[in-house]
This record gives structure tokens, C-alpha cells and sequence, in this order.
């Protein structure tokens, strides 16, 4: 607009001197001559003076038009640029964000100037996203803003707002969500619109801070004034809280003031007079019904860590045995577990056998718990995962034709259901036990694989191996070529091996293990057994008292516990 009328005043001014310029050099003082003083013979000459004279009159009142519509024209383009600079002079000091779009990011300041010929604004002490920018001043161009949103008036309009250096959290640009809930300025502000109708009605600043805690300078001075969705401007909020202040923060009893003297009530306050008033009271009240004065007791000072009920202490030898084996093993609470001897274990499980835990029961429960084991140790959930598909873990199984190979079988039914492969190695026999048989009828049905031969192993080192291969009773099975031949295959393999439930440690392992899984209670095995767990494969208490031995569960919540030499 203001350019409109300056262009408008430099056309007048233009048009008016081009009229002054193509004008005659004629007196136009001079009126034109009277018909008495005209000659017959100048006739033409008269009438033409006239008509220049009249052709002058008229220019110079276009002239005058001319100059008077520039005059007015300049009148109101000064006025509208003084009003433009009042208009921008009124808004400087106030906090404003500015949005200049996902390249250049959200900016927060407080106005310094705003030129409307150049149509630029500027900022000073900005925020950049959040962080302070390293220079004092910012200027923005008008096509470099996306949006602009005024966040609190400036001291122009009357108010006094205090600004704090804390930057205000600018969430990310391409939330528009969260752009609309833009954290504002107010949080930068320590004086509250609450404070500032205190300090119009002429209340004193320790009156307003001791006084209208319940304001926006209670909640801290980072702290976003809550909003209702589609606020529209926050008129209702503003109302609401002009008549809360209103109501809280004005006529306040000027003993106010001073602050509470907590301990010098306290000390007016005489608990035991009061409690034996209470008591002889109800003495005399009801004779069956008398109050004690209250004991005080000093308690002992307890740790965080530190039970206040009184319990019994830890019995850490919590399983007797008869007859001990040589060594002694302990669990990661500090429980002893003895081992026992062969011909103890063999009699614990006939008479659990014979009050119903039979072989096929015991199968089952050491397979499972050997299965859990052996999952863990290929690697548990970090592994076998149903998006794991392609990196499926490799288990050999070396098992013999008794029941130590049975429970490898079994192992192998339960490892294959987890979809892991399972390659079970176990000669051909003519006559191998009946649970052997029915444990590899129930294999069958799975997608493990059997061999009888070593050269059907793989070379390659597998994930695993599960050593069946001894036996409690029958030693010489050592002597034989396949055993033999499976035992160099495991040795030369370099996968980690894991014997379930191996003979004790007079009879040698020609196998070195890793890990060992003990059945119950553990036997005495040797250095090559490597580190024992034990599982528990379901036999009662009464069982263990039957047999002599005082048993107490060290499994806790698990199946399965690593045992520690003691």
C-alpha cells in the first residue's frame, strides 16, 4: 500500500511538470484586448491570444489538481508508515516462534525489530530447536517463514514479562501434533499471569510469592501451563484464572507474613501429661478398660537389606546321607549336596520305582530337563527363534544300548520337537532293552536323523554333542570297536560335550566333558566329568527318608541347578 501511494505521488508530480513545461511563454496576467482597441486588420491575431489564454487557464488549474492530489496522496502514505512503525514497534520485546520449515528448523526469541520495507524480523537471545543459539541476534526474511505464532505480548502492551535463558523444548518439525502443542514461553517466564494481576492491584512481590502459591510460579518455572483441546486463543483458561486470583490472591490477613514457628508449638505440647490425662480418664471411667501409658521401646537399627522379623537361621546342611561319597558339592544359595555312592542311588530308584516312578516316568523327566539344558547351552531365546530359521543348531547324539542311552534317546525326541537337528548315532544291535525300543519307535516319528555307522557323522564340528555312550554296570563296553570309534569321533570334534548321568570316577571317562547332568542326587565323578548340574527327576520325600537320607529340595523354583565343589 504504502508503495501504491508513493508511485501515485511521483505520477502527479510528473504530470504536473510535463504541463508546466509544454505550456506557452505567454503573460497570463494580461487580459486579452477589448473589441475597441482591436484593428480590423488583426482580426485573426486577437482571436488567437484569446484562445492561448484560455488554453493557459486551464493547464495551470490541471497543474493545480495535480499538485493538490500528490499532496494528498504523501499525506497518507507518511500516516500509513507511521502507523506500519507504531504497529511494529508494539510488538517488539514480545516472545514469538517462527517456523521456517523442515530445513531450517523452529526458532524462539524474544522481537528486536521489524523493518516492513524489507520485510524482515529480528530476534534477539534465540533458541535454535531447543538450543541457544551462539549469536545474540537472528534475522528472518518474510519468505523464509513457514508460520509464526506469537507466544506472549511484550512489554509494549503494559505488561513486564521477565525472560529466563532457558531454552524452550521444540518437539520434532514433522510432528504437526506436537508442533501444535509447541511448548510456550511461558515456561520462561518466572511471573505467572497470576502474578501479574497481583502486582496490577498494587500487592507487594514477597505478599505474591508467599501467597499465590497455588499459581503457575508453584509449578515451577519450566513447567507448560496446561491447555483444553481447540482453545481457541485460551480465553476461558485466562477468565478461570482471573477469577482464581481474584478469589486466592487478594485481601490476604497481613500476619501472613511471618512464618510459623513449628518447633516453639511443639514444644507447648506435653505428650505424657496428656497420655496419663487419657489414662486416668478411663480408669475412673471403666475399671475394665484402663489405656497404659505407652513404653517407648528401642528398637535395634536395621540395614535395607535386613529382615525385621525374627527367622531361624539357614541351615545349610539341609540333605543327611548315611553313607557319603567323597566329595561334596554345593548350590549357588550355599546349600550342601552330598554325593552318594552307586549301590545307594541304584536303591533310591528301585523303591521309587516301587511306589510308582517308573522307568518310563524317569525317561521322561530326564529328558526333558537334559532337553532344557542342552537348549540353554545352544543358546536359548537369543537363538532359537521361530524368524531363526536358517541357522537351525546341530546336536550329536552317542548313545549305548542301556538305559543311559534311553535317556539320550529321549533327550534327542524332545531336542528334535524344537526344531533343532538332531543326528542320533547308535549301532545296530540284535537285542537292545524295551525302553530303548520304545524310544526309538517314538524318534522315529520325528525329523531326527539316525546313523549306526561313525562315518555317517559329520566332519564338521557341531553345535553339540551328548555323550550315552557309558554305562553304570557293564564296563566293558569300552572294549568295543564302536565304542571306541564314536569316542575318538567326539574327541577329535570340536564341538563341547555334555554327558548325562555318567559312571562314577573309578571307572574313567574316555570322553572329556564340558558340562555333566547328574540324576536326583550326584555321585562322585571325577576331574574329567568337568562342571556337574543336577536335575530333578520327580522322587518324593518320603522316598529319600525311606532309603535313610534326609532330604530337603535344593532346586528351588528350577529343574535344573549347578552344583559347586565344595
Amino acid at each position: 500500500m504504502n508503495a501504491i501511494l508513493n508511485g501515485l505521488v511521483v505520477i502527479l508530480t510528473c504530470l504536473a511538470v510535463l504541463h508546466v513545461v509544454g505550456s506557452p511563454q505567454t503573460d497570463s496576467t494580461q487580459p486579452p484586448p477589448s473589441p475597441a482597441q482591436q484593428h480590423p486588420l488583426h482580426l485573426p491575431a486577437a482571436v488567437g491570444h484569446t484562445r492561448v489564454w484560455v488554453r493557459k487557464g486551464q493547464k495551470e488549474v490541471a497543474v493545480r489538481y495535480y499538485y493538490c492530489a500528490a499532496a494528498v496522496c504523501l499525506f497518507f502514505s507518511s500516516r500509513y508508515t507511521e502507523y506500519h512503525k507504531r504497529m511494529a514497534a508494539d510488538w517488539l520485546g514480545s516472545l514469538v516462534s517462527i517456523n521456517c520449515g523442515a530445513t531450517l528448523g523452529v526458532y524462539q526469541g524474544e522481537v528486536s525489530s521489524v523493518d516492513q520495507s524489507s520485510q524482515t524480523i529480528s530476534l534477539r537471545q534465540p533458541f535454535h530447536n531447543g538450543v541457544k543459539c551462539p549469536v545474540p541476534e537472528v534475522t528472518f526474511s518474510a519468505m523464509d517463514i513457514k508460520e509464526l505464532k506469537v507466544l506472549d505480548i511484550g512489554s509494549s502492551r503494559g505488561g513486564v514479562v521477565q525472560k529466563s535463558s532457558a531454552p524452550v523444548s521444540v518437539p520434532h518439525i514433522g510432528d504437526h501434533r506436537t508442533q501444535e502443542r509447541l511448548a510456550s514461553p511461558q515456561q520462561q517466564c518466572s511471573t505467572s499471569s497470576g502474578d501479574k494481576h497481583l502486582e496490577v492491584s498494587g500487592q507487594p512481590k514477597g505478599f505474591r510469592r508467599r501467597h499465590n502459591s497455588w499459581s503457575s510460579s508453584s509449578r515451577g518455572a519450566n513447567q507448560v501451563t496446561p491447555k483444553k483441546n481447540g482453545g481457541g486463543g485460551g480465553g476461558g483458561w485466562g477468565q478461570r484464572q482471573h477469577r482464581d486470583d481474584e478469589c486466592f490472591g487478594g485481601n490476604m490477613d497481613d500476619s501472613l507474613d511471618t512464618d510459623f514457628d513449628f518447633e516453639g508449638n511443639l514444644a507447648l505440647f506435653d505428650k505424657a501429661a496428656v497420655f496419663s490425662q487419657i489414662d486416668g480418664s478411663d480408669r475412673h471411667g471403666n475399671g475394665a478398660r484402663s489405656r497404659a501409658m505407652p513404653q517407648v521401646q528401642t528398637s535395634s537399627q536395621y540395614r535395607h537389606n535386613d529382615n525385621i522379623l525374627e527367622t531361624k537361621p539357614v541351615g545349610y546342611r539341609q540333605i543327611l546321607v548315611p553313607h557319603p561319597g567323597d566329595k561334596e558339592y554345593c548350590t549357588d544359595w550355599g546349600l550342601v549336596v552330598p554325593s552318594i555312592s552307586y549301590e545307594l542311588h541304584k536303591r533310591l530308584l528301585s523303591v521309587a520305582e516301587r511306589h510308582g516312578l517308573s522307568l518310563e516316568r524317569r525317561l521322561e523327566m530326564t529328558g526333558v530337563c537334559a532337553s532344557q539344558m542342552a537348549l540353554t547351552l545352544l543358546g536359548g531365546p537369543n537363538r532359537l527363534t521361530p524368524k531363526n530359521v536358517h541357522q537351525r543348531p546341530t546336536v550329536a547324539l552317542l548313545c549305548g544300548p542301556h538305559v543311559q542311552g534311553a535317556q539320550g534317546i529321549s533327550c534327542g525326541r524332545h531336542l528334535a520337537n524344537h526344531e533343532v537337528e538332531v543326528i542320533l548315532f547308535l549301532p545296530n544291535f540284535v537285542k537292545v532293552l524295551d525302553a530303548v525300543a520304545s524310544e526309538l519307535t517314538l524318534y522315529s516319528k520325528t525329523e531326527g536323523k539316525r546313523v549306526s555307522s561313525i562315518k555317517e557323522l559329520p566332519d564338521s564340528p557341531v553345535d553339540l554333542i551328548i555323550n550315552c555312550l557309558d554305562c553304570h554296570e557293564n564296563t566293558f563296553l569300552m572294549d568295543q570297536p564302536w565304542y571306541r570309534a564314536a569316542a575318538d569321533w567326539a574327541n577329535q570334534n570340536r564341538a563341547p560335550v555334555l554327558s548325562l548321568d555318567p559312571p562314577v570316577s573309578g571307572q574313567g571317562h574316555a570322553v572329556e566333558a564340558k558340562w555333566t547332568l547328574s540324576l536326583g542326587l550326584p555321585l562322585s565323578l571325577s576331574e574329567g566329568a568337568g562342571r556337574v548340574y543336577l536335575c530333578d527327576i520327580g522322587v518324593p520325600r518320603q522316598v529319600f527318608q525311606e532309603v535313610g537320607i534326609k532330604y530337603h529340595s535344593p532346586f528351588g523354583c528350577k529343574f535344573v541347578v549347578p552344583l559347586h565343589s565344595a
